[in-house]
């Protein structure tokens, strides 16, 4: 393949028992690991010694539906798991090196409380520290904040822009050396580096200032998830990384090419925004093993969440009273996951699949790029996005934990330095140093422009 300087990057993207939707059933899993903070250590160490630049976890304020008997038999529906920031703060003691990256809605959050959370984080962990900015997508999660109906889509990108212009005015409250500690003189902090936000928009009246010393990476890194229109736009403009999904190289080097092709409008280079694929690999030390592990997981999808997953991807509408072997029936626009809802539907076409035939399909990975292999042909399809600017790395999700973690530092990551594709060691103390992202000025180009990342 063809040369490209540097390495990719990595995060550990870690659900509970994993990613595969019935990994909570298979006999390796720890079917509560959601509620099991030795469980997580363990990965996080695990992630750590193998230099990953990061972990990744997701969120949602509440649980996705009132569909018992779907809730009942799944364990990825936000039923019981610990909430992120809390959770990453615990990590942080017991890890030194590895980026803290947990995700936190402008949907059902106030700013000054995110600023003030991952400012903290970022203390806490020596400068460590990631917020994935997402608008909650889940209507299900307006019910539990007072609203009868979520609020429409333009609506919470409106809101999250001026949520996000908030929290990074917070993030540069003061100078990075305000508080001189002077004892002799009895001054804790200079008063000419305190600087008063005194925000008043649409949504938000924040005087300001944060109350919380700069931030060691001088601001938490911001991902986003989602890969819409209006997600785009607002990456090129603000989002340092992304978190997105294709399936295919081709739609995978045209978002990288789109996303990209848009940042010199907004006086930012092609290395301030890096691309994160999602990505599940299942590897074996043969392609039979690894199919074998993969099946083993697929045969233990119940029919219940398999249909309930697809409705889900597709827009939220309930699919129950369709043949289960017809197809995707014509579908509204969401006013859930806009991005997800297109590739999920793309892929049906595409492919010309029944709705039975999707959802095994789809809910392995809930619409994530699925890999099955030895880790030959896993870094061959890593190498190839790669290479072919599709991705500026990858966020890797194992089907099931610890086992899929465990095969890929132990089977893909001596392939990928074989091939020079992933350092030996960390080259920095930084979620930005590995990152390889600019430390931001004060009331520099991130503040003007409102760092903003949306789930979409």
């Amino acid at each position: 393949m063809s040369q490209r300087s540097g390495h990719l990057r990595l995060g550990a993207f870690l659900y509970p028992t994993g990613h595969h939707i019935a990994a909570w059933r298979h006999p390796h899993a720890l079917a509560d690991a959601g509620s099991r903070f030795r469980h997580y250590v363990e990965l996080a160490r695990a992630a750590e010694a193998a230099k990953f630049d990061l972990i990744f976890l997701a969120d949602g304020s509440g649980t996705r539906g009132d569909n018992v008997e779907y809730l009942s038999r799944t364990a990825h529906s936000y039923v019981a798991q610990f909430e992120p920031l809390t959770l990453l703060s615990a990590l942080a003691a017991v890890t030194e090196r590895i980026g803290l990256v947990g995700t936190a809605s402008t949907t059902f959050n106030e700013p000054y409380h995110i600023a003030r959370k991952f400012a903290s984080l970022d203390h806490i962990s020596g400068g460590r520290a990631g917020w994935n900015l997402v608008t909650s997508s889940n209507e299900h999660e307006a019910k539990n904040f007072g609203f009868d109906q979520h609020l429409a889509h333009a609506r919470r990108y409106e809101r999250a822009e001026e949520f996000a212009a908030v929290v990074t005015g917070l993030w540069d409250s003061w100078d990075e050396d305000a508080f001189v500690h002077d004892k002799a003189t009895g001054r804790f902090f200079d008063p000419a580096k305190r600087h008063v936000l005194d925000h008043r928009g649409e949504f938000f009246n924040v005087r300001g200032p944060l109350n919380v010393a700069r931030a060691p990476q001088g601001h938490p890194v911001v991902v986003q998830a989602g890969s819409s229109e209006a997600g785009k736009a607002l990456a090129a403009r603000t989002a340092e990384v992304i978190f997105t999904a294709q399936q295919r190289l081709e739609d995978a080097v045209a978002f990288y090419a789109d996303v990209k092709g848009r940042l010199a409008a907004h006086g930012r280079d092609p290395d301030d925004l890096k691309i994160m694929p999602g990505v599940m690999p299942i590897v074996g030390r043969t392609e039979s093993e690894a199919r074998e592990k993969f099946e083993a997981l697929q045969a233990l999808i119940d029919p219940v969440v398999g249909l309930a997953m697809v409705s889900t991807l597709t827009g939220g509408i309930d699919l129950s009273g369709y043949p289960l072997d017809g197809p995707i029936p014509e579908l509204p626009e969401t006013n859930a996951s806009k991005s997800r809802q297109s590739l999920t539907l793309a892929l049906a076409r595409r492919e010309n699949l029944t709705i039975r035939e999707l959802s095994l399909r789809v809910a392995g990975a809930r619409g994530h790029w699925q890999l099955v292999g030895t880790a030959e042909q896993i870094v061959d399809a890593l190498e190839e996005r790669f290479v072919n600017y599709g991705a500026d790395g990858f966020n890797v999700m194992p089907a099931l934990l610890p086992d899929g973690l465990d095969d890929f530092i132990a089977l893909v990551l001596p392939e990928l330095r074989r091939r020079g594709l992933f350092r030996s060691d960390y080259e920095g103390r930084t979620l930005r140093d590995h990152l390889g992202l600019k430390r931001p000025s004060l009331r520099g180009d991130l503040a003007e422009h409102a760092t903003t990342a949306v789930a979409d």
